[in-house]
C-alpha cells in the first residue's frame, strides 16, 4: 500500500508515494475553467512571441550591419531576412520529431526540450561573435540557431490553444479564440520598448557592439520562466485527463496528411491575409526606414508602439464581433478589408511622416482585428483525433506559407520594383485567404 503525507495542513492535498511525480503537482479534483487553460495559452504565446520579435527587429536593425559587413546595405538586410525565414521552414519539421517523442515520452518531456533548445539557441545568439571577429562561421552559426528556433517553436506546441477552443462556451468561442492572439501585439510592444530604450541611449557603436544583446538575455530570462508557468498546467493531472478526453494527443502524420489534407491546406490559406499583414506592418516598415528614411529609429519604434497598443484593442474587440456574426465572416470581412488596404501601400509609405504613421496605425487595427481570430482558422475542421496534430501542422503552414517570406519578398519588390508590388504581394494574400473560406463551409469547431 501507497504511503502518503500531508503538507500545509489538514485541507492540503495529500502527495503520494513512491509514484508521485510533475502530474500530481497542484492536483485538483475539479473541472478547469476555459480562463484557466487560457492564462495557460497567454503565457506560452507570450514568451514565444516576445522572443521571435527581439530577433526580427535585430534582422533589421542589427544583423545587416554585424553579420553581412560587406554587403551593401539593401542586400545585407535581405541577407538577414533570409536566414529569419529559415525558423518557418524548420518550424514544420519541428512538430513532427516533437510529435514523435510525445508519442515515446510524454509531452513534459517534449516540451521541456523545446523550450531548453528555444533557451539555448537564443543565449548562443546572444554571445555570439560577429563577422568581424570569426568571419563566415558566425553567419553559419546565426543560420545553426535559426533553424533550431525554428525547430523548437514547433516543438513547443503543447495543445492548449486546441483545448481552449473546445473547452470554450460555444457563444462566447471568439472571444476565447483571440486570448492568445492577445501576445503577439503585447510581444512586440515590449520587444519594440527595449530595442527603442537602447537606440535611443546608446551610441550607435555601443549599440551595434553589445547593446542588441541584451534583448536576446531577457528573452532567455522570460523563456526559463515560461517553461515552468506552462509546465505547472500541463503537467497536472486534472489538465492530462482533458486532454486525453478530448483526445489531444499526437496523430501520425502521414495518416493526417491522407486523411486530412485538404482541412490542412484550407486552415493555412484562410487566415493568408492576416499572416502577410503581420510582418507588413511590423518588420518591413523598419527595413524600409532604415534604408530610405531619415527619420529616428526609436520614434519609428514608438509609432509602431502605439500601433501594437491599437491591436490590443483590436483583437478584444474581434472576439466581441465574432461571437456575434460568426468567425467565418468575421475573417471573410477582415480579408477584404485588408485586400483594399492593400491599394493605399506606396501613397502611404511614400507620405511622409502622416502617410507612414497612418499606415503603422491603420494596419495594426486591421492585424488586430483579422489575426485575433486567425487560431479559430487553424483549429477548426479536423476530426477530434486529429485536432493536435493539426491544428500545430496547419499553423506552422499558415506562418510558412504567409509570414515567413514576407519582409524579404515586400523589401526585394519595393526595392527593385517600388511600393505598388507590396500591394500586389498584400492583395495576393487577402484573395488568397477569401478563395480558402469560400471552400470551407465549416470553420465553426466540431464536436
Amino acid at each position: 500500500m501507497q504511503s502518503t503525507t500531508t503538507y500545509g495542513g489538514a485541507g492540503a492535498a495529500p502527495i503520494t508515494h513512491p509514484t508521485s511525480g510533475a502530474r500530481n503537482i497542484n492536483a485538483r479534483d475539479g473541472e478547469i475553467h476555459p480562463g484557466e487553460i487560457a492564462v495557460g495559452v497567454v503565457i506560452g504565446r507570450a514568451s514565444e512571441y516576445f522572443e521571435f520579435f527581439v530577433y526580427a527587429i535585430a534582422s533589421v536593425l542589427v544583423f545587416p550591419a554585424v553579420f553581412f559587413p560587406w554587403a551593401d546595405r539593401l542586400e545585407a538586410t535581405l541577407y538577414s531576412f533570409t536566414v529569419f525565414s529559415f525558423a518557418f521552414i524548420a518550424r514544420p519539421l519541428g512538430t513532427v520529431i516533437f510529435m514523435w517523442l510525445q508519442t515515446r515520452f510524454s509531452r513534459e518531456i517534449k516540451l521541456t526540450i523545446a523550450l531548453f533548445l528555444m533557451g539555448t539557441c537564443t543565449c548562443v545568439i546572444a554571445f555570439l561573435p560577429t563577422y568581424s571577429r570569426i568571419g563566415a562561421a558566425s553567419i553559419v552559426i546565426l543560420s545553426l540557431m535559426r533553424i533550431g528556433q525554428g525547430i523548437a517553436q514547433g516543438g513547443s506546441w503543447d495543445g492548449l490553444p486546441s483545448l481552449l477552443a473546445l473547452s470554450a462556451p460555444e457563444n462566447k468561442r471568439g472571444w476565447y479564440a483571440m486570448l492568445g492572439q492577445l501576445a503577439a501585439p503585447v510581444g512586440f510592444l515590449i520587444a519594440a520598448g527595449l530595442f527603442a530604450y537602447l537606440v535611443a541611449n546608446l551610441s550607435q557603436d555601443d549599440f551595434l557592439v553589445w547593446g542588441w544583446r541584451f534583448p536576446f538575455f531577457c528573452a532567455f530570462a522570460i523563456n526559463v520562466v515560461a517553461l515552468f508557468a506552462r509546465l505547472r498546467l500541463v503537467s497536472t493531472s486534472e489538465y492530462s485527463r482533458l486532454l486525453d478526453a478530448h483526445e489531444l494527443d499526437p496523430a501520425p502524420v502521414g495518416e493526417l496528411v491522407k486523411s486530412q489534407g485538404s482541412n490542412i491546406a484550407i486552415g493555412a490559406l484562410a487566415a493568408l491575409a492576416s499572416y502577410a499583414l503581420f510582418h507588413l506592418v511590423t518588420v518591413f516598415p523598419l527595413s524600409w526606414i532604415q534604408l530610405y528614411d531619415t527619420r529616428p529609429m526609436d520614434e519609428f519604434l514608438h509609432v509602431q508602439m502605439w500601433g501594437a497598443g491599437l491591436a490590443v484593442l483590436a483583437i478584444l474587440a474581434s472576439g466581441y464581433i465574432a461571437d456575434k456574426v460568426g468567425r467565418r465572416t468575421t475573417l471573410g470581412s477582415l480579408a477584404a478589408l485588408i485586400g483594399l488596404f492593400s491599394l493605399s501601400v506606396p501613397s502611404l509609405m511614400d507620405g511622409g511622416v502622416t502617410g507612414q504613421n497612418t499606415f503603422i496605425l491603420v494596419g495594426f487595427v486591421l492585424l488586430g482585428l483579422s489575426y485575433g481570430q486567425a487560431a479559430g482558422a487553424v483549429t477548426a475542421n479536423f476530426k477530434q483525433s486529429y485536432r493536435y496534430t493539426g491544428a500545430a501542422l496547419t499553423s506552422d503552414l499558415a506562418w510558412l506559407v504567409g509570414a515567413a517570406f514576407a519582409p524579404l519578398v515586400a523589401l526585394g519588390l519595393s526595392a527593385h520594383f517600388g511600393l505598388g508590388y507590396v500591394s500586389l504581394y498584400l492583395l495576393s494574400g487577402a484573395v488568397g485567404s477569401l478563395a480558402a473560406l469560400s471552400l470551407n463551409r465549416a470553420l465553426e469547431i466540431r464536436d
